[in-house]
């Protein structure tokens, strides 16, 4: 079950990495020393409380309103989290692949009804952590404890990193660092969603595509 973990920090470093490797080589290494630190009866617990199950293209895992009650680590296929605008349009914030992790965090640590949608792009194998049965073995393991914070510190970098690039980068070079980082998106995604989560139009994407490609 440590392979949860690793999961979780290869998802920063492939899909998620920001572009301060400095920073981000520092705190990698002390989520590695972290896990490898683990007590075993810490990772047999998980082990334990863990399960795999498939979920078709375009099946929910989460819905706007519903409470997020489980972590999902993607084995195999693609997910996105995404929001509904005030009129109605989706807004793709995230593309999940082999090795990420899906979660909606606020839902999930404060256990409040989800702003998010969480849904499979694919056909998809998940392995997820229920948060009923995981938060009582934080407390039995204050080892688990802190390796949460320290995961939870390095997704505030990649979300530092993300309004960075909003901010700072044009949509050319937006879509340039997605496919440097992320090739595999573009055979694995509609562009429809890879539009919306570099926040552009499509003919906008189209034009880039056609210039970069």
């Amino acid at each position: 079950m440590l392979d949860f973990y690793h999961a979780r920090v290869r998802q920063t470093i492939s899909n998620k990495a920001p572009a301060d490797q400095p920073v981000l080589d520092a705190c990698l290494a002390q989520i590695s020393a972290a896990m490898q630190a683990l007590p075993p009866e810490a990772a047999d617990a998980l082990g334990v409380i863990s399960r795999t199950c498939q979920v078709a293209k375009g099946e929910f895992l989460l819905r706007e309103g519903e409470i997020c009650t489980a972590g999902y680590w993607v084995e195999s296929g693609v997910l996105r989290k995404y929001s509904l605008s005030p009129d109605g349009k989706e807004i793709t914030s995230e593309l999940c692949l082999p090795q990420d992790i899906a979660i909606s965090l606020q839902s999930y640590t404060l256990q409040l009804p989800s702003r998010e949608y969480i849904q499979a792009i694919t056909d998809s194998s998940v392995s997820l952590l229920q948060h009923r049965d995981y938060e009582p073995l934080k407390q039995q393991f204050p080892a688990l404890h802190d390796l949460d914070r320290m995961l939870t510190e390095y997704y505030a970098l990649w979300l530092e990193e993300r309004l960075w690039q909003f901010h700072t980068l044009d949509a050319t070079a937006r879509y340039r660092l997605l496919l440097t980082r992320s090739p595999q998106v573009l055979r694995e995604v509609p562009l429809t969603y890879i539009a919306s989560f570099l926040g552009i139009t499509l003919e906008t994407l189209s034009r880039i595509r056609a210039k970069y490609d």
